[in-house]
């Protein structure tokens, strides 16, 4: 803080000492003694008609008198006014140095006024050889400008060498012109805001649409707001779109792996989100170490969560099928209870470990934040980088599945038992692997809904049933179905959330499951080829 007086206090003297240099010769322009008077005291309404009227000549002397008075040295002595910094005593309007009056008092600024010195400060700071502190200008006036700063807004729009910030300025130009008094100067502000495609604007417009009396003005208000809506629509529809996918994409996680278990081994696993959650705290565990032995290196922490969390899931799956799972294949019921057993085991066992609440997963600093697609549009890092991490997990499940020899193997052992272990198949450890297989999958998962919200004890018992539905309605057994169905009733879900709110959309989406089982108990795509049954 008191470094950044002093620079303040560096950019006073050279502002107050280049005005005195440079002469300010010409009069009508020049900060006078009698103009930092008018702005010092008084009453508020008569300093801020006084600041405009200086402000709307552009002197570049005023922006270190408004910069000392907000930081509260000014002071007043019968009619000089004085900039105090420390034991250097400045004359406010020609920068020279001068002696302090014993009777000299402090300037009061209201916080009203404070607001208005801002104001001018970004309005003058619009001339900035700096492009980043004229952009940052532009962005203060959007919401502070009045029309006494319309000259000076012209002027520095025909100043603008950079073609992004002249069209800001242009815009804020048609923003402060909206609430002039001239009805031709808000007529041509419509038209002008007509072409913009930000939400502040429609905002604005809305705003202003109610409070205008004149009929031409408010219906070019009502044109350019419609013009205006139906531009922002695309980037809500394409919002939309991506929130579908991107709820999609962490349903198909969730569901990957309860696809193997379930529609490849024909296991009801109610312990496929506690699965999932123990991923999400192997994530976590992850973090705590690279945060206390490899700060440095924390941004990279997530390399080696995601074989941690697969590994963690994977090896709880296993102990759970050589323990328990394997005595109760082709008994769907006692399966069903044994796992819901189980799972309440494991999230007493980690409310143990790691305690009740909830605890924070934090992103890598390259997976925070967001790219600005359009202006009322962002697709955050992390959602996007789930999306790839879900395309890479699912081409290696296909490759694993379909090109491997464990792969060809599970695919033995599901369509006919007995013919695989005729052939020399240890269908005991096939099927011990592909649990793991499943479970590990279900860690994945965890990894990446750790990067999107908070992990508790709870957490598999948000998607177990959604799970279950993707895999269901994509057809039993069926990878490839439960990629259409994971993706499909996400962007079916938001659909939905956008007209009936998120409980009734799924009580509709869990209706329309039942519905379409009813009439395709297979699922999407039915089971193909031979099984053991058949």
């Amino acid at each position: 803080m008191r470094g950044l007086r002093a620079l303040r206090r560096l950019a006073l003297g050279l502002g107050l000492a280049l005005a005195l240099a440079l002469g300010l010769a010409g009069a009508a322009h020049a900060f006078t003694a009698a103009q930092a008077l008018a702005i010092a005291q008084g009453d508020s309404d008569a300093r801020i008609a006084a600041l405009d009227a200086v402000v709307a000549a552009g002197d570049p002397a005023l922006g270190g008198f408004l910069q000392a008075l907000l930081d509260d040295e000014v002071q007043v002595a019968g009619d000089r006014v004085f900039v105090v910094q420390g034991e250097q005593v400045l004359d406010a309007s020609t920068g020279a140095p001068a002696t302090l009056p014993a009777d000299a008092q402090g300037v009061v600024n209201p916080n009203r006024m404070r607001a208005h010195f801002e104001a001018a400060l970004a309005a003058l700071r619009l001339f900035s050889p700096d492009r980043a502190v004229r952009a940052q200008a532009i962005d203060q006036l959007r919401d502070e400008a009045s029309e006494s700063y319309l000259a000076l807004i012209q002027k520095a729009e025909h100043a603008e060498t950079d073609a992004k910030l002249r069209a800001d300025l242009q815009r804020l130009e048609a923003r402060v012109q909206l609430g002039a008094r001239d009805p031709a100067l808000r007529l041509a502000a419509a038209r002008t805001l007509a072409a913009s495609d930000q939400p502040a604007t429609q905002s604005l417009l809305i705003d202003r649409l109610a409070a205008e009396t004149d009929p031409t003005v408010h219906a070019a208000l009502q044109a350019a707001l419609s013009r205006v809506a139906a531009r922002l629509a695309w980037g809500d529809r394409l919002g939309v779109l991506f929130s579908g996918i991107s709820l999609g994409s962490i349903l198909l996680l969730a569901a990957l792996g309860l696809a193997i278990t379930y529609g490849l081994m024909g296991v009801i696993n109610m312990a496929h989100g506690e699965l999932m959650m123990i991923g999400a705290y192997a994530t976590y565990a992850v973090q705590n170490l690279f945060r206390h032995w490899l700060p440095g290196a924390f941004d990279a922490y997530i390399a080696a969560a995601v074989p941690a969390s697969f590994l963690a899931s994977a090896l709880v799956g296993a102990v759970l099928e050589r323990t328990v799972i394997r005595w109760l294949y082709g008994r769907p019921l006692e399966t069903l209870l044994a796992t819901w057993g189980i799972s309440l085991i494991l999230m007493q066992s980690v409310r143990t470990l790691f305690g009740a609440q909830n605890v924070a997963v934090e992103n890598p600093g390259w997976m925070s934040g967001g790219w600005d697609v359009l202006p009322n549009l962002t697709l955050p890092y992390n959602r996007l980088a789930i999306l790839a991490f879900t395309a890479f997990v699912l081409a290696g499940m296909a490759l694993l599945i379909g090109r491997t020899r464990l792969g060809l193997f599970v695919r033995g052992v599901t369509q006919n038992r007995r013919m695989a272990a005729c052939v020399g198949v240890n269908t005991a450890r096939i099927d011990t692997c592909a649990f793991a297989l499943g479970a590990g999958i279900a860690g994945l998962a965890g990894c990446a809904l750790s990067q999107v919200g908070n992990v508790g004890p709870d957490l598999g018992q948000s998607y177990i049933v959604d799970s279950f539905m993707v895999v269901v309605l994509g057809g039993v057994g069926q990878i490839a179905g439960t990629v259409y169905a994971g993706l499909g009733l996400g962007l079916l879900n938001k659909l939905l959330e956008g007209w009936q709110g998120a409980v009734l959309a799924k009580i509709m989406v869990l209706a329309f499951i039942v519905v379409f089982i009813q009439k395709r108990p297979q699922g999407l795509f039915a089971l193909r080829g031979r099984s053991a049954e058949a």
